[in-house]
């Protein structure tokens, strides 16, 4: 699989006419694992948020400069990704947090290896299809990519001010 260059949200994705493929991209492999949740259903987002929140603003956290707006934009963005892995994908969804010193990963991964992600055309209110919107308008970085068993989409956003 040939990795390219992912979208920097300094870069706005518009909305495209009709649906459009994303490239495929591994994550930067500086991060280290910060704690997982498993969501079997969308009754699990409500508990995730939580945790996930949590996790991020918590006194231990690294680092633990003001975070501004990122704590609540990286749980809009999990909660689009996830949501979208128990929609279109198959289980079992993970949302994994990872961080370094300078960034945060999230990361979704489902084992649907067959769909990818696309960010969704233009489409009439009610209709769906932000969340992959919502994540590069939001984060820093967006991307996919497929392991032989799993299918994982990512966001980083900022640990820092």
């Amino acid at each position: 699989m040939e990795d390219t260059v992912v979208q920097s949200s300094d870069e706005v994705a518009p909305r495209p006419q009709t649906d459009a493929g994303i490239p495929s991209s591994r994550p930067p492999e500086r991060f280290r694992p910060v704690r997982s949740w498993q969501l079997d259903s969308v009754t699990d987002l409500a508990r995730v948020r939580r945790e996930l929140l949590a996790e991020i603003t918590a006194p231990h956290a690294e680092p633990q400069e003001s975070l501004g707006r990122v704590p609540e934009n990286m749980v809009l963005v999990a909660s689009e990704l996830a949501t979208n892995a128990l929609q279109h994908g198959l289980p079992p969804t993970v949302l994994s947090l990872s961080a370094d010193d300078l960034d945060y990963l999230l990361d979704v991964c489902d084992t649907d290896l067959e769909t990818t992600p696309v960010l969704a055309g233009e489409r009439p209110s009610g209709a769906g299809g932000f969340g992959l919107l919502i994540a590069h308008r939001l984060s820093q970085e967006v991307g996919w990519y497929t392991t032989d068993e799993t299918k994982h989409v990512w966001a980083t956003f900022p640990a820092q001010r």
